[in-house]
């Protein structure tokens, strides 16, 4: 089963469509239908790494000041149970515990997914980020979940490689980013596509402290790198919003969606306009 991680930014991508919203439904019609969908996604940051464990996960509406249209979205996919005890095994000797009844699927799984998967009819999972691990255990969970993929389940990264909220510029760069911004983005590419286990290496690069003042966001990149190894990423979209916003989506295995510019050329979508709402 392929692998992706996904910038996600807004939630309103949950209602929009633009060229990031199409390049993940393409995604979703490219890959073979999964049993699984297991989704680290940035806004389950916590203090312990654990998966979900219920049934019926909840969707979760983790942010506020948005149009009620956005809190009215659900996505009521089941979970898998059986698949948590499974990533705990393979994470051993690290724990991972089970979240039966507090999580769900925040808006990091569900503004993907109801683009990619729709009908919500496969089983998602979330995976938590551990605050109080180095890169480098991310790093290495990624790698352990490569067990997963064999079994039919679909790994989904989702967070922002830059996410600087604090520096966001709606109104002069609604699409397009901080010279920054574009500097750690095109290094993050440039070991992506060539060496995806030595992601860790970029907390050395200058902009990584302007480009990921926290690491919630950049962290699901790891997990995504980490089930690559020496295998390079394909990208698949690319692009900024708000000045400090990156949009990039890696793809690994499987067949590249379509461009979003209807050639069907796989790869890299040709850069066109990004909506404005996407931060």
């Amino acid at each position: 089963m392929p692998a992706v991680f996904l910038g996600h930014g807004n939630p309103m991508n949950a209602l929009d469509r633009n060229r990031y919203t199409e390049t993940w439904a393409a995604f979703g019609r490219s890959v073979p239908r999964p049993r699984a969908i297991l989704v680290v996604s940035a806004h389950w940051y916590t203090n312990a790494t654990a998966v979900t464990a219920m049934p019926h996960p909840r969707t979760i509406h983790d942010f506020y000041g948005f149009p009620d249209e956005l809190f009215a979205v659900q996505y009521p996919a089941p979970g898998l149970p059986e698949l948590a005890e499974q990533v705990a095994d393979v994470a051993h000797p690290q724990w991972v515990g089970c979240d039966t009844d507090s999580w769900g699927l925040d808006h990091g799984t569900w503004s993907v997914l109801v683009h990619a998967f729709p009908d919500a009819s496969i089983p998602v999972v979330q995976l938590s980020l551990n605050a109080f691990k180095s890169l480098d255990y991310h790093l290495e969970l990624g790698r352990k979940l490569d067990a997963l993929r064999s079994d039919g389940v679909l790994v989904v990264g989702s967070g922002n490689i830059v996410h600087n909220l604090r520096a966001v510029d709606f109104s002069g760069r609604p699409d397009s980013g901080y010279d920054w911004a574009l500097r750690f983005d095109e290094a993050a590419r440039e070991v992506l596509t060539r060496a995806p286990a030595q992601v860790a290496s970029l907390d050395a690069h200058p902009d990584f402290a302007a480009a990921v003042p926290t690491p919630d966001h950049f962290l699901p990149l790891l997990y995504i790198a980490g089930l690559a190894g020496t295998e390079p990423l394909v990208p698949i979209v690319d692009g900024h919003c708000a000045g400090s916003i990156s949009m990039a989506a890696y793809q690994l295995g499987g067949v590249c969606p379509p461009s979003v510019d209807g050639t069907g050329a796989p790869g890299l979508p040709d850069r066109v306009p990004a909506d404005d709402s996407n931060m």
